[in-house]
C-alpha cells in the first residue's frame, strides 16, 4: 500500500531506515551462512575501505552473541535481511537501536557463477553508503467513515460486520427493502459519481432518500432528490460492476470484492476495518510548472503524463498540468517520459537513482570486475531474485541488481547513463503490477540510444525463467571509456549518447520521442513567428534585426505546440538526436528579404509578405487612392505620419479650445 498508518511512521523513526536509505555504518556483521556462501572479508575490507568483520557461520542462531556485541558497539551493518526481525528483536530487548541491513547472500553470495564475488558485492556496500534524501509524506486522517455500495443482502452483510469499527452508511438502489435496524445508516438512491481518496472521498448521489425515524410501523424515506452531496473516508464496493475509478487497485481507501466470492467479501471487509486512523502517504513526484509544455494559447501540446497515468492524478490545468498527491500512487511513468523535467520523480529522487547507478558501475570496475551487467527491478523482482537463489542458479556474478520502488520511474536516461557508466547491458524485469506499455516506450527509445542488444525488458514471473535468460545473456562489450554524466535527464541523455557513440551525428528515434528537429515548409511558411510566441523551452526564436525563424535542438521538446499552432501547416518533426555541437546552438530554419520603408528606407517586415498584401488590395474600393496603398509599404512611424497629415487625417478632431489666463479673467471682472 501506499499509505502508512502512523504506528508503522513510529516504528520506522525507531528501527531506522533499511539498506541504502542509512548512511553505511564502520563494521560490516558477516555471514556465511552454514558454509553455503564464501565471503573474503580482507578482499571485502580493502576493496571498500571499511571494516568488514571475519564472517560468522550462524549468526542467527548458535552465533547469536556476536550480534549482541555488534548491537552494542552501535556502528554494525547486519549483511543479511531475511533475519531482520530476529536482530532488531535482540535489539529491543537489548535496550539498542536496531541494525541496518544489507543483504549480501541472496544477491551476490549464493549463485550458480564460480566466478569471484568481490567485485559485485563491494559494489552493493558502495551503493548501500549512499546517503538518502528524506522522505516527504502527508498525514491523512480517516475517521473510519465508510460508505457501502452493492445489493442488498450483500451490503447489508457488510454493514453488519463493520458496524462495530467504522461508522457505516450503505447506498442501496431506489426500491430496495429497508432494514429494521438503526444500528447503521442506510440510504437510497444512485451514485452519479465518486471522487477522492482514502480520508476524503467526495460522493454525489441521485434519487436520494434517507430514511425518516419517527413514526409507527416501516420505516420510511423521504421524498428523492437529485444531486446531493457527501463525504466519507472509505468506499467499499461491492456492486460487481464496473469500477468507479480507472486503476481501482491503486486507489487508497476504495475497496472492491465480487458480492459472489466470499473470500473477497472476507478480505474487503477486514481491510477496511483497519482503515482507521492516521496515514502517511508518501509525496512521490516534484512538479516545476514553468516548464510545462502542455499547453499555451488555449491550444494543447505535449500530453504524455496524462497520456500514461493509470489513476487520472495528472489533470489538465491552464497551461500546465496539476497532479492530485492523494490520487498519484507513484507508478514513476510520468516523470520517465515528462521532456522538460515539469514532473519528477521525488521517493527517492531522479539524481540518487542516477547516483546509485553510478556508484555500482564505478565500485564493481574498481573491484577488478569487467563487463557489470545491470538488473534493474522492484520489489516484486526481488522477490524473485531471492527465490532463485534460495532455490535455483541465482544471479550470475556479472549482474547487479538494483531495487527501484517504482519501475515505471526507471525510463530512457537512467538506462542510457548506466550504459555510459560501464555496465554492458541493462535488463528490466517488471513486476505484476507495472504499466508494460510505459516501459516498452521508454526501453524502445533507450535501445535507439544505447543499441538494440543493451537494453531489454524480461517479463516472467518464473524465477528460473530469469536466471536462465539472465546466465545465457551474451551482453555486447561495455563502453571503452565509461562517463558519469551529470545534470538534467535530458543532459545526461545527450552526454551518455555521445560516449556510446563517438563519432556519429545524428541517432534516429522512435516517433513520440522527446528529442527532434522542426523541419519548416518554407515555400508556406510565413515567418509570422507564433510558433515563436508559444514555444515552452525557448527552442524555437526570431531575430529582432531581420525577419528569421532560429532553432535550437538540444532545446526542443517536441511537444507539438508550435506544429499545432501553425496557420500555414508549415511545421512537421524529425525525432532524432543531434550529437553534434550545432545542436546547442541557433541555426536559421527560415528567412526572406525584409521589406523597405518606402518614406524612411527602414527595414520592417518581410518583403513578399508586403508585396503580396498589396498586390491582393489594390482592387479594394477602399485603397482605389494610390495614397493609401501607400501606406502598407510604411513602418509604423511613417504610417502614422502619413495618416496625420492627410486630407482625412483619422486623427483629426475639433480645434482645441484656448487656455483660460489671467488677463480673461480681469477682462471678464471689468467687464461686469
Amino acid at each position: 500500500m501506499a499509505f502508512f498508518p502512523l504506528e508503522r511512521r513510529e516504528k520506522r523513526a525507531k528501527t531506522g531506515a533499511p539498506e541504502w536509505e542509512k548512511i553505511l555504518a564502520n563494521s560490516l556483521i558477516t555471514c556465511s551462512c552454514l558454509g553455503t556462501q564464501q565471503i573474503d572479508s580482507e578482499a571485502l575490507s580493502e576493496a571498500t575501505g571499511h571494516n568488514v568483520r571475519a564472517p560468522c557461520s550462524a549468526l542467527c542462531t548458535t552465533q547469536l552473541d556476536r550480534a549482541a556485541a555488534a548491537l552494542a558497539e552501535g556502528d554494525a551493518i547486519f549483511c543479511c535481511t531475511q533475519e531482520t526481525r530476529v536482530f532488531e528483536a535482540l535489539a529491543d530487548e537489548l535496550g539498542h537501536p536496531a541494525p541496518a541491513t544489507l543483504d549480501l547472500r541472496d544477491r551476490a553470495g549464493w549463485s550458480e557463477d564460480n566466478a569471484s564475488k568481490l567485485p559485485k558485492m563491494s559494489a552493493l556496500i558502495a551503493e548501500a553508503a549512499l546517503p538518502a534524501a528524506p522522505e516527504k509524506t502527508l498525514d491523512v486522517i480517516s475517521e473510519g467513515l465508510c460508505l457501502i455500495l452493492g445489493a442488498t443482502d450483500a451490503a447489508l452483510a457488510a454493514a453488519e460486520q463493520l458496524k462495530d469499527h467504522l461508522g457505516v452508511t450503505v447506498l442501496l438502489p431506489p426500491g430496495s427493502d429497508i432494514p429494521d435496524s438503526r444500528a447503521y445508516d442506510v440510504i437510497s438512491g444512485n451514485l452519479r459519481r465518486a471522487s477522492g481518496a482514502l480520508g476524503q472521498f467526495d460522493v454525489v448521489i441521485d434519487a436520494f432518500q434517507q430514511i425518516e425515524p419517527g413514526g409507527r410501523g416501516p420505516l420510511t424515506l423521504t421524498d428523492p432528490r437529485d444531486g446531493a452531496i457527501s463525504q466519507c473516508d472509505i468506499l467499499l464496493d461491492l456492486r460487481g460492476d464496473t469500477p468507479l475509478f480507472p486503476a481501482p487497485e491503486k486507489r487508497e481507501g476504495y475497496l472492491r470484492a465480487d458480492p459472489n466470492h466470499p473470500p473477497a467479501m472476507a478480505a474487503a471487509v477486514l481491510a477496511a476495518s483497519h482503515l482507521v486512523g492516521t496515514f502517511e502517504k508518501p509525496l512521490y513526484v516534484r512538479t516545476e510548472p514553468l516548464l510545462c509544455a502542455h499547453s499555451r494559447a488555449e491550444q494543447t501540446g505535449c500530453t504524455r503524463c496524462l497520456d500514461l497515468c493509470p489513476t487520472g492524478a495528472i489533470t489538465p490545468d491552464g497551461d500546465h498540468v496539476t497532479i492530485d498527491p492523494m490520487v498519484c500512487a507513484g507508478c514513476g511513468a510520468c516523470s520517465a517520459a515528462c521532456p522538460s523535467g515539469a514532473i519528477s520523480y521525488d521517493a527517492p529522487p531522479v539524481d540518487l537513482i542516477m547516483r546509485r547507478v553510478q556508484t555500482l558501475a564505478r565500485a564493481y570496475l574498481a573491484a577488478g570486475g569487467t563487463a557489470p551487467r545491470l538488473l534493474a527491478h522492484d520489489s516484486h523482482g526481488a522477490e524473485m531474485i531471492r527465490l532463485a537463489a534460495r532455490h535455483g542458479r541465482g544471479l550470475p556474478a556479472d549482474v547487479i541488481p538494483l531495487e527501484i520502488s517504482a519501475l515505471g520511474a526507471f525510463g530512457h536516461a537512467e538506462t542510457v547513463a548506466a550504459l555510459a557508466a560501464g555496465f554492458a547491458s541493462v535488463t528490466l524485469l517488471p513486476g505484476p503490477h507495472a504499466d508494460r506499455d510505459a516501459l516498452a516506450a521508454q526501453v524502445a527509445l533507450a535501445r535507439a540510444i544505447g543499441g538494440p542488444d543493451s537494453v531489454h525488458l524480461m517479463d516472467t514471473p518464473d524465477p528460473d525463467a530469469m536466471a536462465d535468460a539472465l546466465y545465457a545473456e551474451t551482453a555486447p562489450a561495455p563502453v571503452a571509456t565509461p562517463q558519469r554524466p551529470l545534470g538534467t535527464r535530458r543532459q545526461i541523455a545527450r552526454q551518455a549518447a555521445r560516449a556510446l557513440h563517438p563519432g556519429t551525428d545524428h541517432l534516429p528515434l522512435p516517433e513520440g520521442a522527446p528529442y527532434g528537429a522542426v523541419l519548416v515548409d518554407t515555400d508556406a511558411c510565413t515567418l509570422c513567428l507564433s510558433c515563436v510566441s508559444l514555444c515552452p523551452s525557448g527552442a524555437l526564436g526570431d531575430n529582432p534585426d531581420l525577419p528569421q525563424l532560429r532553432f535550437q535542438e538540444d532545446a526542443c521538446l517536441q511537444c507539438g505546440l508550435c506544429a499545432n499552432i501553425c496557420p500555414e501547416d508549415a511545421i512537421t518533426y524529425e525525432p532524432r538526436l543531434d550529437l553534434t555541437d550545432a545542436a546547442l546552438s541557433q541555426t536559421v530554419l527560415n528567412e526572406e528579404e525584409p521589406f523597405a520603408c518606402i518614406d524612411c528606407g527602414a527595414l520592417f517586415g518581410v518583403k513578399s509578405t508586403i508585396e503580396a498584401i498589396t498586390a491582393k488590395l489594390e482592387g479594394h474600393s477602399m485603397f482605389a487612392d494610390p495614397e493609401r496603398l501607400k501606406l502598407i509599404q510604411m513602418c509604423d512611424d511613417c504610417r502614422i505620419g502619413a495618416q496625420y497629415h492627410a486630407e482625412n487625417n483619422p486623427f483629426a478632431g475639433k480645434d482645441r479650445p484656448r487656455p483660460r489666463t489671467t488677463e480673461d479673467y480681469f477682462t471678464k471682472r471689468r467687464d461686469h
